[in-house]
């Protein structure tokens, strides 16, 4: 092994040996190594370092440039910079507002915005030697009370000091984005294993393995930042509308026509609901001896099925396992053509029984082989044209460091790199057909690039007020990390359903109408129908308000297109320059015209907290308060306490059972104001937009629809525009 080396003064002291507008490369260690950093986008620099052979490679393999693809979906820098010595071999590259200082006595880099430094970070280098990996040390200093968010799911706090983190473990259900309010981010680009440790409290040690180092940074606010890890690493295309609908989850041994059942019940009672998720085991997979998918017999007619759920504007999901039954046929002539992961001996490795397989050992496709990946996503566009409308699949596997993949990936690339490629083809079968892409597919899987694919699940957590927080949490959490779209439960059908309350359920159900989606469980305990009279009526009351809302939800998803920002936004992502809004880590804003702050403890009484640098009014009485303040509220059953954000719009479209009543080109019924428009609405395929003049606004495209005004505004209307301004 060679011995450590660090970025010290004598490296810089010579100069770069490459310098260009996007890129300044420095040699070491002989000029065997090189360092390179470049303007990567407006923000975001690249720094890259390692043996010259790693960083030019020449033309790439087919493995490397496939799990390249698979982690950035752009590769070429697009920015500028400009390359400036200091004193005591420092140097500084700036894109704007945003440099690097990298060099110094300290052997280190800091990051500035706008002239302050907002982190410093030490680089030691364990270069490879005799062909071994080594292993990647950054370690930022973070200030007194400086918080660190991203890192993926949690159910905790918000905040990630005091954890650690390994990318490849699944039960850490780890990310590779870290952010700190203060104006900084970080992304180690790779698939092998990555350590995030936040022990100790001024410190963020985040330890990569490899052969060489890529490591992105990025200056800006959580939002830019967000923003930018999202343009590089990729972004989920539009999803259909009935997605936006709700779904009911089948409960463990339910038989199909009873969950129709539910179904039509609930639509007797006034109560909307677009999607059955049919439970475990998987319901569709390969025969025995042919490579050919078969229905579950569960369902004894899938045909039959599929017309009785179109009969009801119900769309179908249901699970699969990227895999192949033990002890069959078909596992015997795919172990022998090679289309399995394999063990250290070379033999198929047999994963243990998973409630999609019905506890069943099977082989695991090894999606690495173009070949076997092209016939699983070739069998699921069949099954979606039999009338399946999204598939479920977890394909997160805790693969021993002994199973091979075909392509050569092991350990923890492929650990990180299966789920990802089970959901790409799954992906491509529920979306690939369509121009623009549109579709989901349902997994809890996370990895690197994970933000790609919609639709991410919620957890499964306990039936009580700690498991409601815990599902807000982990929503919250994941949009800290790129992921723009994670629902809610409204509990868990495998759990004592005895703690949910009346109270509890009703308050659950509203954060879940505010939010990017959520499901009942079919349990009948867990379903409305476990209540009474006046506890069926809010719900019906509370799924009035979701299809009212699927204009503006839909718009808040076909936003992250463009942005990458999450559809539920924490108050740290979203007023980083306010510290005391970060602590309410349990409301949030429903993209950027409202805040919300569910209910979380029983008694109806709550808290809650109006960022400074906005004004908000209050969506259940029309008072307008200042940002900064706190108040106290007690909401009944039927209200949540939502804020309009001054100078925003919320479009509202008309109540619904489900969204095949709804008619595309007349999906807007209302629109509110919260003062004087200045934004933009947000609203699914921007039908309607704002023009901003002297002392007014008028906005175009809401002929026949109701205006409801702030107060102290006038509204006059001609023919398909409207103008708006202050009362005289």
């Amino acid at each position: 092994m060679s011995p450590t080396i660090e970025l010290a003064d004598q490296v810089f002291e010579t100069g770069p040996v490459v310098m260009t507008p996007s890129c300044v490369e420095w040699a070491l260690h002989a000029d065997e190594w090189r360092l390179r950093v470049e303007a990567h986008a407006p923000g975001v620099f690249r720094l890259r370092c390692g043996p010259r052979d790693w960083l030019e490679p020449g033309k790439p393999s087919l493995r490397a440039q496939r799990q390249a693809d698979m982690l950035l979906a752009r590769q070429e820098p697009v920015g500028e910079m400009a390359c400036q010595s200091l004193d005591a071999g420092r140097w500084l590259l700036a894109q704007g507002d945003a440099s690097l200082e990298i060099g110094g006595g300290d052997a280190g880099l800091r990051l500035f915005r706008g002239g302050q430094c907002v982190a410093r970070a030490h680089l030691p280098v364990q270069p490879a030697g005799d062909g071994a990996e080594g292993t990647w040390t950054i370690d930022w200093a973070l200030e007194p009370g400086e918080g660190l968010y991203g890192l993926g799911e949690t159910s905790d706090s918000l905040d990630r000091r005091g954890a650690l983190l390994v990318s490849d473990v699944p039960r850490d259900r780890c990310l590779p984005l870290a952010w700190s309010p203060r104006g900084w981010g970080a992304y180690l680009n790779t698939f092998d294993r990555v350590e995030h440790d936040l022990r100790t409290g001024g410190a963020y040690a985040a330890r990569a393995r490899g052969m060489g180092l890529d490591l992105f940074l990025f200056v800006g606010d959580p939002s830019e930042i967000l923003n930018q890890y999202t343009a590089l690493t990729g972004r989920a295309g539009q999803p259909n509308l009935w997605p936006m609908g709700v779904w009911l989850d089948q409960a463990p041994g339910q038989s199909a026509e009873f969950s129709l059942q539910q179904v039509r019940s609930l639509r007797a009672q006034g109560m909307g609901l677009d999607a059955l998720v049919l439970a475990e085991p998987a319901v569709l997979g390969f025969q025995e001896d042919k490579p050919v998918f078969e229905w579950s017999g569960r369902v004894s007619d899938w045909r039959s099925l599929s017309a009785a759920a179109a009969e009801l504007d119900l769309h179908l999901a249901g699970s699969c396992i990227p895999g192949v039954l033990h002890g069959t046929p078909l596992f015997e002539e795919w172990a022998d053509r090679g289309w399995l992961l394999c063990d250290a001996e070379g033999d198929p490795w047999v994963c243990p029984g998973t409630p999609a397989s019905a506890g069943r050992p099977f082989g695991l496709l090894d999606l690495t082989h173009r070949d076997t990946a092209r016939l699983w996503t070739e069998r699921h566009l069949q099954a979606v044209e039999d009338g399946l409308g999204a598939p479920v699949c977890q394909a997160q596997f805790d693969l021993p460091d002994g199973v091979e993949a075909r392509g050569g990936e092991t350990g923890a690339v492929l650990r990180s790199a299966y789920p990802h490629l089970a959901r790409r083809a799954l992906f491509d079968a529920v979306a690939g057909p369509r121009t623009p892409q549109e579709g989901v597919m349902l997994s809890r899987d996370l990895f690197p690039g994970v933000q790609r694919f919609a639709w991410q699940q919620g957890p499964s957590v306990s039936n009580d007020w700690d498991g409601y927080a815990a599902t807000l949490r982990a929503a919250l959490s994941v949009g800290n990390s790129g992921v723009a779209v994670q629902t809610h439960r409204l509990g868990d059908a495998g759990r004592p359903a005895g703690t949910m309350t009346p109270e509890l359920y009703l308050r659950w159900l509203a954060m879940g109408v505010f939010s990017a989606n959520f499901s009942f469980q079919g349990l009948p305990a867990l379903m409305p129908d476990a209540f009474d009279a006046d506890t069926r009526a809010l719900v019906a009351h509370w799924l009035q308000w979701r299809y009212r809302l699927l204009p503006y939800v839909a718009g808040i998803i076909d936003d992250a297109v463009r942005t990458g920002l999450p559809v539920q936004r924490s108050m740290a992502q979203a007023y980083p320059a306010d510290p005391e809004a970060h602590a309410w880590d349990t409301q949030y804003l429903l993209g950027p015209a409202l805040l919300v702050a569910p209910v979380m403890q029983p008694g109806g009484v709550t808290e809650v907290y109006l960022p400074r640098g906005d004004a908000w009014w209050d969506l259940n009485t029309g008072w307008r308060y200042e940002g900064g303040t706190r108040w106290t509220v007690r909401p009944g059953l039927d209200t949540l306490p939502v804020f309009g954000r001054e100078g925003h719009m919320l479009c509202l479209g008309p109540a619904a059972q489900h969204t095949g009543e709804i008619n595309s080109a007349r999906i807007l019924d209302e629109v509110w104001m919260f003062g004087m428009p200045e934004h933009n609405p947000v609203v699914m395929r921007n039908k309607i937009r704002v023009m901003q003049m002297q002392g007014s606004s008028y906005i175009k495209g809401l002929e026949g629809l109701r205006i409801l005004p702030s107060e102290g505004l006038e509204v006059k209307r001609r023919g398909a525009e409207v103008r708006i301004s202050r009362a005289r």
